[in-house]
């Protein structure tokens, strides 16, 4: 018996000084970030701000790499395939993770099954804009022109399944109203279609917007937060437009491949929960009034799978058919 209980301790020291060996000997090279976003956009500006923090707090270089395409789940469904060795790891959000197994057809990956969930960023809510000379300045006047124009107004979407895109499907079916969407392969190459006339409205998050509205080439017509938005403070929030069902924001988090070692994902979380306290990481979310969510492990996976229940009833409600 003593000598059974005496293999069975050995055996357990064996497997802590390895997970122990492990964790110290990891971070050996650079991770590699994927962001499934076209570059430019708030995924992209953001994650290459993040990076230089949380590079600095892991003691090893992050690259933020993008791969866009299908809304972002095609950088999703790399990574469920990639290693679960802890160097790659994806830029998760309310559209790739919750929303997508409700609007794909042929989706590539599970949401709750292939990843692992590292650390929350946090959360922002939408601005509604228009190109600078549509004939409306508020929603109730983007609403009556769309009621009287039917099929007429064209609105972007960064991505099909995107949070921006639910914003305005959330919009579009709580005024009652038809827009033609025109999808993009992300939110760069949208807004500069907006500015430059060729689409009417959008639905974009205040730090891609700000400096496009400071500069009059577009206009803000409200917002998606709860509360009027301070660097917003003249456009309605869709209660105050008659739109309550319409308020929404969109999350987002890094996660890594489904089998990674929870040592490592332990050493991730704690170098990106330094980086979103950073000062750096800090400013730049208060300037464009987004939130920083301080969330990780069980935590993470609750609000990731109670959001997926979430909006596949949203949008089985809104009607809003498989692709």
């Amino acid at each position: 018996m003593f000598n059974h209980l005496g293999k069975l301790a050995a055996a357990s020291a064996v497997v802590l000084a390895a997970g122990a060996a492990q964790a110290q000997d990891f971070p050996a090279k650079p991770v590699t970030w994927i962001v499934p976003y076209t570059p430019g956009g708030i995924t992209d500006t953001r994650s290459r701000l993040i990076a230089d923090e949380f590079g600095k707090a892991l003691g090893q270089t992050v690259v933020v790499e993008n791969k866009p395409g299908a809304g972002g789940t095609l950088g999703l469904e790399y990574v469920a395939r990639a290693d679960a060795d802890g160097y790659t790891i994806i830029y998760g959000t309310l559209g790739t993770l919750a929303a997508a197994p409700s609007l794909y057809e042929d989706l590539r990956y599970d949401s709750l099954a292939d990843f692992e969930p590292v650390h929350m960023m946090g959360s922002s809510p939408n601005t509604v804009i228009a190109y600078k000379d549509t004939p409306y300045s508020t929603p109730e006047e983007l609403i009556a022109y769309a009621k009287e124009h039917p099929g007429e107004v064209t609105v972007g979407l960064a991505g099909i399944g995107t949070g921006t895109h639910l914003a305005s499907e959330l919009f579009a079916n709580a005024a009652g109203i038809e827009l033609l969407q025109v999808p993009y392969k992300g939110s760069a190459p949208m807004l500069n279609d907006l500015i430059a006339g060729r689409l009417d409205v959008a639905f974009d998050y205040p730090v891609s917007t700000l400096g496009h509205v400071q500069s009059g080439s577009v206009k803000v017509l409200g917002v998606t937060s709860a509360e009027r938005l301070a660097l917003f403070p003249d456009a309605p929030t869709m209660t105050e437009a008659g739109l309550p069902e319409a308020e929404t924001g969109s999350w987002s988090g890094i996660f890594v491949p489904a089998g990674t070692p929870p040592e490592r994902v332990e050493i991730l979380a704690d170098a990106f929960a330094t980086a979103m306290e950073s000062d750096a990481v800090k400013d730049a979310f208060d300037k464009v009034q987004s939130e920083i969510w301080m969330m990780r492990g069980q935590e993470m996976k609750d609000h990731v799978s109670a959001e997926q229940d979430r909006w596949s009833q949203i949008i089985e409600s809104a009607g809003i058919e498989k692709r």
